[in-house]
């Protein structure tokens, strides 16, 4: 099974590409889609959305797992990662992937084995199941690798996720 894990944003989308079999985890690639600052954000989007639509062409993921979005402080970044989150789901359901959402509390039980583990803990843990030398660059790259790991954890297993329909 391979997964597109996605943590998403709209300055930075980390995505992790990851390849399942029988336990046994391998890293396809990592990195970032990254859109610059003062350029209108529809066109932000449409970067975001291409790069995406590149990215399920070039793995052909059997699922995408991505973040759910939460609120903290800042509402209008909220609504901003909401938008870019939007164009993310649109390029999966156009392509027909499967969409899988977790929470960060599920992904840090997932990688970690403890809801409130600290960020540090999830990046060494995701390196070891991957058997990487270094903690990916940039972090958004390495919690979406994070989030593909945790997919592949309860694909097979009762932990509750969320799942979107596909037409």
């Amino acid at each position: 099974m391979i997964i597109l894990g996605i943590d998403p944003g709209y300055a930075i989308v980390g995505f992790g590409a990851v390849e399942y079999n029988g336990y046994h985890f391998k890293m396809l690639e990592y990195g970032a889609i990254t859109t610059q600052a003062g350029v209108l954000f529809e066109l932000r989007l449409n970067d975001i959305y291409d790069q995406m639509c590149e990215l399920i062409t070039r793995f052909k993921p059997d699922a995408l797992s991505i973040e759910r979005l939460y609120f903290s402080n800042n509402q209008k970044t909220g609504i901003d990662v909401a938008q870019a989150r939007g164009v993310i789901l649109l390029a999966a359901v156009k392509a027909g992937i499967p969409i899988y959402e977790y929470t960060p509390l599920q992904v840090k039980q997932s990688i970690v084995g403890y809801g409130k583990a600290e960020k540090k803990q999830v990046m060494e843990m995701t390196k070891m199941f991957l058997h990487l030398e270094a903690v990916p660059k940039p972090d958004d790259a390495a919690d979406a690798l994070a989030i593909a790991i945790c997919h592949a954890h309860s694909a097979s297993s009762k932990m509750p996720r969320f799942r979107t329909s596909v037409r």
